[in-house]
């Protein structure tokens, strides 16, 4: 008799283990996995506003990063990587979606000022909240990374610099930036206190991703070494003799600071258990060029040139990638196609991005891209009417096109950046053959869109 009453139970146990077992078969073909563990975390530094020389490892003299040192020699390192855009809010959101701002539509960092404001009263005014959401309407529509890893069963946590008003847009899980333009919502609110004042949100995300046993990912973009240059005290002494301009040294005190935080979240995942399994990509969302009479910046973000554009990129992954270090010219839109290829997620369509762990596409690829837009936009649906100039850099070679847009209008520019970094040799009448074989690149990366 025991046995006859048991077996339905046995059989009602069998029966919710299979549809258990066949559930979470469905979710993990779903998600193109089975095994979480297979997927790693990431986390994702982005710098703002440092020039790409500004790092012990890229072989600056003065100022110390012995953090990002450690970091640089335990990855993929490509000495010349280049961001998409000289201005945050588009190269951000070319690091997120793996495409070119004239692709996203995000080209500009603000909307068009009407007639007869200034900016800060532009920003006070009513008008300014409804142009600002329509801006942010374009990162929600998007095929953002954590849009796509979410999806993909990840956690995802934003924190630091974010231009399109709440996490949620993005397709965030988790963050700390609320939106709310009246109480300052327009570049990060809330979510700018990472690093400057606290990491502890990251680790507390960890921990519960952990808990949970899920895969996670971490945008950690402070606005440093971003104005204000306000470094601790015990840094900027270190770097008061080592330059006569008060400004360079609490730019350079600023980076440090920056440094250390990258540190702090490192030595978290070490300490944790965490870092084995967890791919680490860094990079800076512009260059700087630092005045050394004020605190602005002595060559404009607005930049044509490599000072605005190049950037170190990192991407470190234990066990998984052989450190090395190249001169080949990667891009930050190559970020996305990595970070998919690796959480073995299904990628858009159409990205123009390369997996940089797979070093033959790299040195397969002949040139990367970029462009230049007017800081606010003129017409939000149609990003080319803000386009200020068109760029290549192939090997050596870096060509400069402007837009029609300007006026009068400047003219095609040709560099060679093996012996003029600073590009102040203009080679475009020079070497005709170089600026033929460029142009025609340049235009059908761009697919007449002017």
């Amino acid at each position: 008799m025991r046995s006859m009453h048991n077996r339905p139970r046995r059989w009602n146990r069998a029966i919710r283990l299979a549809i258990s077992l066949l559930t979470f078969a469905i979710a993990a073909s779903r998600n193109g996995t089975i095994d979480a563990a297979d997927r790693p975390n990431i986390v994702l530094i982005v710098a703002d506003d440092q020039a790409a020389g500004d790092f012990g490892f890229m072989g600056h003299p003065i100022v110390k990063t012995p953090h990002l040192d450690r970091l640089a020699a335990d990855s993929l390192c490509f000495r010349r990587g280049y961001v998409t855009s000289s201005v945050c809010c588009p190269s951000l959101a070319s690091i997120l979606t793996g495409r070119h701002p004239h692709e996203s539509g995000i080209a500009n960092n603000d909307p068009a000022i009407p007639s007869g404001m200034t900016q800060a009263e532009f920003r006070r005014s009513a008008a300014y909240r409804p142009a600002r959401e329509e801006m942010s309407r374009l990162m929600e529509r998007s095929q953002a990374l954590p849009r796509i890893l979410n999806s993909n069963d990840y956690l995802c946590l934003q924190t630091g610099k974010w231009w399109w008003g709440s996490y949620a847009t993005g397709g965030f899980t988790h963050g700390m930036s609320h939106g709310d333009t009246n109480r300052g919502g327009r570049h990060g609110d809330d979510g700018l206190e990472i690093g400057r004042k606290t990491m502890q949100p990251i680790f507390n995300f960890a921990r519960e991703a952990r808990s949970k046993h899920r895969p996670f990912f971490v945008w950690y973009a402070p606005m440093m070494p971003h104005l204000p240059h306000d470094p601790p005290e015990r840094l900027l002494a270190k770097y008061r003799d080592k330059t006569p301009s008060i400004h360079v040294a609490k730019y350079w005190a600023m980076i440090e600071w920056f440094d250390e935080t990258c540190g702090q979240l490192l030595d978290f995942l070490k300490t944790e258990g965490l870092y084995d399994n967890t791919l680490v990509v860094f990079l800076a969302d512009n260059g700087w060029v630092q005045n050394p009479d004020k605190a602005r910046p002595m060559r404009s973000k607005l930049t044509q040139y490599d000072a605005g554009h190049r950037t170190p990129l990192l991407v470190s992954w234990p066990g998984k990638l052989k450190p090395m270090s190249t001169e080949t010219p990667v891009s930050s839109v190559d970020i996305v196609p990595t970070l998919l290829a690796a959480s073995k997620c299904k990628p858009p369509a159409n990205l123009q991005g390369v997996d940089l762990a797979n070093s033959q596409a790299v040195e397969k690829r002949p040139a990367v891209f970029g462009e230049c837009f007017t800081h606010d936009a003129v017409n939000i649906q149609k990003p080319v009417a803000a386009l200020r100039f068109r760029w290549t850099v192939e090997g050596n070679w870096r060509l400069i096109v402007p837009s029609t847009n300007l006026q009068p209008i400047e003219k095609p520019q040709l560099f060679d950046l093996a012996t003029d970094p600073t590009e102040l040799n203009d080679l475009f009448e020079k070497r005709a053959e170089v600026v033929a074989r460029l142009s025609p690149r340049l235009d059908a990366w761009w697919n007449g869109r002017e």
